[in-house]
């Protein structure tokens, strides 16, 4: 696979983007990120795991803290992201290195699991990573946010101003991974936290704090709890931020035609 599959001007833009670090973001987001792969894996163990698309290690950080696995490994586009890495001393970081963005440097059935947490809407060949992904590793987890919905094409603009030139609902998303000979043995579904609402508006945005803002938050996130239990999957799917799958590999690939 040649280096020349990412494009130009999307390897730029990634190159430096974790010198321009927000610690206190990365790890709030993190911090759900990880609850979640922690929470959908429930009843499992793996001794190794790969983060692709690992970032700044936020979320190996914090799984490495709760004793998810007794080996990480990491890959990661972006120098400076992989320099933040290795800067972590991340307990039981086996590897980290920069990739290709599609060719993982490793043999068949290398890891136990896969870790793809809100990378795959950035990927322009995402059914390329998806098979390299099933041919290294036993299982995977993947996380991406619920973009989609009506109107998508007219907020172009601020969706690639967070890098995500693929939209997702959890349909689309099992689509996907069905067609490409998965099978989701687990899923859930999240709402941004008010924890992390609260933290975009007033730190992010650098709006005045108000106690009714608070409020209007959180009984908003509570009214969407509530009518996600009562209601069942297709309403908590049409509330969901994100939406988290484990998947494995199916017996047999689906046949075209």
């Amino acid at each position: 696979m040649q280096d020349s599959i990412i494009g130009g001007d999307y390897k730029t833009a990634y190159d430096q983007f974790y010198q321009k670090h927000d610690e206190a973001w990365r790890m709030l987001g993190a911090k759900y990120k990880a609850q979640h792969i922690i929470d959908v894996c429930k009843g499992l163990t793996f001794n190794k795991v790969l983060e692709v698309g690992a970032g700044d290690g936020s979320i190996l950080k914090i799984l490495s803290d709760h004793d998810f696995a007794p080996e990480y490994n990491a890959v990661e586009i972006s120098e400076s992201g992989v320099q933040y890495i290795q800067s972590r001393a991340i307990k039981n970081l086996k590897s980290v290195q920069v990739f290709d963005g599609y060719k993982l440097p490793f043999e068949d059935d290398s890891f136990d699991l896969i870790i793809l947490s809100h990378v795959l809407e950035h990927v322009e060949h995402e059914r390329i990573l998806l098979r390299e992904i099933k041919r290294v590793a036993k299982r995977c987890v993947i996380e991406v946010p619920r973009d989609y919905k009506t109107g998508v094409d007219t907020r172009i603009k601020h969706f690639l101003a967070y890098g995500h030139i693929n939209v997702y609902t959890p349909t689309s998303l099992r689509y996907l991974l069905s067609t490409e000979g998965f099978v989701v043995e687990n899923d859930l579904t999240s709402m941004i936290e008010p924890e992390v609402t609260k933290f975009n508006s007033y730190v992010n945005q650098k709006k005045a704090k108000s106690v009714l803002k608070d409020l209007r938050i959180a009984v908003e996130f509570g009214i969407k709890q509530v009518l996600s239990k009562v209601m069942g999957k297709k309403v908590s799917e049409q509330f969901a931020n994100a939406y988290t799958v484990l998947c494995n590999k199916a017996e047999k690939q689906p046949e075209l035609f």
